[in-house]
């Protein structure tokens, strides 16, 4: 077996052919875990808390890239079901069979032959019924099923209790034996309508569960399979959780809190813009700004956008939030707008417009068990919130 590790800007995940693996891995975690190379807890804490995923496995330790493929859809189960159901249960139309005397629908002649003979009273008729007993939810019931057969299984359906829980009660019709017929009819009738948009990343990602698929790259004998993840989504989602008490976050993916640079004298709202935090206080307005990579790469474009924001909100206080890996010296990271220009020699700094650089320390994994690293992160995000919260209060006043 050949692993590969490198640095893919913002990407991080695997990917493997045969006995043969790509791991594209943290920077972050790739600089600071030289002892360990195999060990990216920085990629598996980001996961715990996004995701609100249990740590009940560890991915490197998996036997196969497969597996720890394979181990990380179910992971996932809980995320996208919760993200589904904020919609309400799936409700469609379903064909139902009858044999009784309150006939509705279509007679089921063929059907009607062979159990109503002789003529009791009953009739044999299909029936098309709006119902939560569908072919999604019976999905939804199979994969839940299929969990709690693993050791890890109650972990993970813990998140969503309450979620699963809705789920059995309204999938009355459950059977083990009719796995492989909900696993046909879904394959057959992927969700489509818009409103249901979250059912159908659901709806795939139950069917990769009960398949015990892997996603794959091209065709022939040797495909390549894998799970790739952008690293710049879950840091901007992990650092909300760390300073969301502090700032409104609006969600460009989602485009929920979107925000407008102009407006005509029409009401006409133009320039729509995404700043990643803008904070709670309108007096003193803070804009924050999540980097994912060194401290280095934060340059022109970066205050550019920064300094937009700012101005946009009569903001005084700007801030950059990167991971800092543990090794790094800092430079001097304050930085003051300035005013004036070169050609009147007149160039000097406003001590009242303010954009600092605030890394996120992320500890060393040399000799670390998860636990332990996962209480070092901790410590730094407790640090980093409490540095906003003092150094906007020196300027506040």
């Amino acid at each position: 077996m050949i692993t590969v590790k490198m640095n893919l800007s913002n990407s991080k995940g695997f990917l493997g052919v045969g006995d043969d693996q790509l791991i594209i891995q943290s920077r972050f975690s790739f600089q600071s875990h030289t002892s360990q190379p195999n060990q990216d807890y920085f990629f598996q804490y980001l996961l715990e808390k996004v995701l609100d995923m249990p740590n009940i496995t560890n991915f490197n330790a998996l036997s196969s890239n497969s597996e720890r493929i394979f181990n990380l859809y179910m992971f996932l189960f809980p995320f996208y079901l919760k993200k589904a159901m904020r919609k309400g249960l799936f409700k469609t139309y379903v064909w139902r069979k009858y044999n009784n005397q309150n006939m509705k629908g279509i007679i089921d002649v063929k059907r009607h032959v062979q159990l109503n003979t002789p003529f009791t009273g009953n009739v044999a008729f299909n029936q098309r019924e709006f119902s939560y007993d569908n072919y999604m939810n019976q999905l939804i019931r199979h994969t839940i099923e299929y969990i709690k057969t693993k050791s890890f299984g109650k972990s993970i359906l813990n998140k969503v209790r309450d979620e699963t829980d809705k789920i059995i009660e309204y999938t009355s019709t459950y059977q083990y034996v009719d796995r492989s017929k909900v696993i046909s009819e879904n394959k057959q009738n992927p969700t489509r309508h818009a409103f249901y948009q979250e059912y159908r990343i659901l709806q795939r990602l139950c069917l990769l569960i009960l398949q015990h698929q892997k996603h794959s790259i091209g065709f022939g004998e040797k495909r390549i399979n894998g799970i790739l993840f952008d690293g710049a989504w879950p840091w901007e989602e992990y650092i909300n959780k760390v300073i969301g008490e502090m700032f409104y976050h609006p969600k460009n993916k989602v485009g929920s809190g979107a925000q407008q640079l102009f407006s005509k004298k029409s009401g006409q709202k133009v320039g729509r813009i995404y700043p990643d935090f803008i904070s709670k206080d309108a007096k003193n307005r803070m804009i924050a700004d999540t980097k994912y990579k060194p401290i280095g790469n934060i340059g022109s474009k970066d205050y550019l956008q920064i300094l937009a924001y700012m101005f946009r909100f009569n903001a005084k206080e700007g801030y950059y939030i990167y991971p800092e890996a543990d090794t790094v010296v800092n430079s001097e990271l304050t930085m003051y707008l300035n005013k004036g220009t070169t050609f009147d020699q007149n160039v000097s700094y406003q001590e009242d417009v303010v954009v600092t650089k605030l890394g996120l320390k992320i500890p060393k994994t040399n000799g670390l068990t998860y636990w332990q690293f996962s209480r070092q992160m901790r410590i730094s995000e407790r640090r980093l919130l409490d540095s906003i919260k003092n150094m906007h209060l020196s300027e506040s006043k």
